[in-house]
C-alpha cells in the first residue's frame, strides 16, 4: 500500500458516493467481497451485519441511496494499513464514519468493515 494509491482511491470512492452512481462504487470491488455494517443489521434486515457479492452488497445500497437521496460524504482523512486503507469520513446526516477496506493484488477490495460513532 502507498500513499498515491491510498489518495487516489479515498478521492475516486467518496466521488462515487457523492454521484450516487452504484455501477461507479462498486467498480472498486472485487466481484466477491464482503461487506460487513451495522447499517447492514438495520437495512438489510442481516442479523450478522455481513453481506457477500455485488449482487447482494448492490442490492442494499441501492436501497440507502434511495432512502438518502441528498447523501454526501465529506472526507476526513486516510489512514494506511499494509494491504488496507482506512477513510475517515463525515456520512448520512454529517455522522462520524471510519470504512476499513482491505485490497487484493488488482487493487480491489475485497472486504470491507465501516465503524460508526456510537449515538
Amino acid at each position: 500500500m502507498n500513499a498515491e494509491f491510498a489518495k487516489h482511491f479515498a478521492s475516486d470512492w467518496i466521488a462515487a458516493w457523492n454521484s450516487h452512481d452504484l455501477e461507479c462504487i462498486l467498480s472498486h470491488y472485487a466481484d466477491d467481497f464482503d461487506m460487513t455494517s451495522p447499517k447492514i443489521i438495520q437495512l438489510a434486515n442481516e442479523p450478522n451485519g455481513t453481506l457477500h457479492g455485488k449482487t447482494a452488497v448492490g442490492n442494499y445500497w441501492a436501497k440507502a441511496l434511495q432512502l438518502l437521496p441528498d447523501l454526501q460524504f465529506e472526507l476526513i482523512n486516510t489512514l494506511i494499513g499494509v494491504n488496507s486503507i482506512t477513510l475517515y469520513y463525515r456520512g448520512a446526516k454529517t455522522q462520524l464514519a471510519a470504512e476499513v477496506f482491505h485490497f487484493n493484488s488488482q487493487q480491489q477490495v475485497t472486504r470491507a468493515f465501516a465503524h460508526y460513532l456510537s449515538e
